[in-house]
C-alpha cells in the first residue's frame, strides 16, 4: 500500500508527518512524505525556528512525484495541517492529480483548525477553505469535537447533538468521519470518547482519560485509522485498532514522563496494542 502524506513536519517532536509517517511504516505501509512547513519543533514549546513552506513549493514536489509515473499507483491522500489557504489549494490540486491518475485512491483529511483549549490557532484563510472546498473533496474526514463544531456550524454538547453535525459533514460529501476527543454530557468525567460514522451505522470507542498533555496524538490516530480502512477494516474496527494503539503508546508515555509521544519506544502498540478497545453502536 501507498499513501502520500502532505502535512506540517518538525525536526524534534512528532507532530504532522513527524507522527504519521513512522506509524504507518511500521504498518508496512510506503508513505511518500510531502511537508507543508520545516519547523524545529512545535508551536507548543511557545518557541521554534523554521518556516512555512510556499504552495509552489508542494505543488512542484508532487509534480515531481507525478513525473517518477507512480501516482497510479498511490491508494490513498492523507492531510493535515495546511499553513495557508494557498497550501490548501496546492493540497487539493494534488489530490485530484491522484486521483486522475488512480480514481480508486481515496482522500483523508485531517481538518486541522483548533481545539478547544487554544481556539482557533490556524491562519484566518484556512477554515472557510475547509468548509467550502476539502471537505466536499474528503472520502475521509477526521476531525476532533472542535473541530467538527466548527465545520457543521453547530455545538455538540450531547451525544444525538454530536451524530447530527456529524449528519451535517456527510451531507457535504464524506463518506466516512471520525470524531476525536469527544466529551459530552454522556462521557463520564475520567474517560475519553471517539466516535466513527459511515452514514450507514455510528460506533464509539471509549478509553479512560490518560493525565497527559502532548501533541501529536490526533495526528497519529488519523494516519492510523485510514490505514487500516484502506486495509478493508470496517469503520468501527478501524477506529477501535487506530484508538487502541495510541492509547497504549500514550499510556507508555506517561510512565516514562515523556513531553513527546513515544512513537518509536512504544512501536509494538502501533502493531499489536496489548489493550483493544471495542466499539459500540451508538444512536
Amino acid at each position: 500500500m501507498r499513501l502520500l502524506s502532505i502535512q506540517s513536519h518538525v525536526a524534534y517532536g512528532h507532530v504532522g508527518n513527524a507522527a504519521a509517517v513512522f506509524p504507518l511504516q511500521r504498518l508496512g505501509i510506503d508513505v511518500w512524505p510531502v511537508h507543508t512547513v520545516q519547523f524545529s519543533n512545535h508551536p507548543g514549546y511557545g518557541h521554534w525556528r523554521g518556516r512555512v513552506l510556499d504552495a509552489a513549493t508542494v505543488r512542484d514536489l508532487v509534480h515531481g512525484i507525478e513525473e517518477r509515473g507512480v501516482l497510479a499507483t498511490c491508494d490513498g491522500i492523507l492531510s493535515g495541517y495546511m499553513g495557508s489557504a494557498e497550501i490548501g489549494d496546492a493540497i487539493l490540486d494534488s489530490v485530484a492529480r491522484v486521483k486522475r491518475a488512480n480514481p480508486a485512491a481515496q482522500f483523508c483529511c485531517d481538518p486541522v483548525i483548533g481545539d478547544s483549549d487554544r481556539g482557533v490557532y490556524v491562519d484566518a484563510a484556512v477554515p472557510a477553505l475547509m468548509i467550502d472546498r476539502a471537505v466536499p473533496a474528503a472520502d475521509v474526514l477526521t476531525p476532533n469535537q472542535f473541530e467538527l463544531e466548527h465545520l457543521a456550524g453547530q455545538a455538540t454538547a450531547t451525544l444525538p447533538d454530536l451524530l447530527a453535525a456529524v449528519d451535517a459533514v456527510h451531507a457535504r460529501g464524506p463518506r466516512v468521519v471520525l470524531v476525536t476527543s469527544v466529551h459530552t454530557e454522556e462521557t463520564p468525567a475520567d474517560a475519553i470518547d471517539n466516535v466513527v460514522s459511515d452514514g450507514a451505522g455510528r460506533f464509539r470507542v471509549r478509553t479512560p482519560k490518560l493525565p497527559l498533555q502532548v501533541n501529536g496524538a490526533g495526528d497519529a490516530i488519523a494516519a492510523l485509522f485510514f490505514a487500516h480502512l484502506l486495509g478493508r477494516r470496517p469503520p468501527d474496527e478501524a477506529m477501535a485498532l487506530a484508538v487502541s494503539s495510541m492509547f497504549g503508546v500514550l499510556r507508555r508515555t506517561l510512565e516514562a514522563g515523556s513531553r513527546e509521544i513515544m512513537l518509536v519506544g512504544a512501536q509494538q502498540e502501533i502493531v499489536a496494542p496489548s489493550q483493544v478497545f471495542g466499539a459500540e453502536s451508538v444512536r
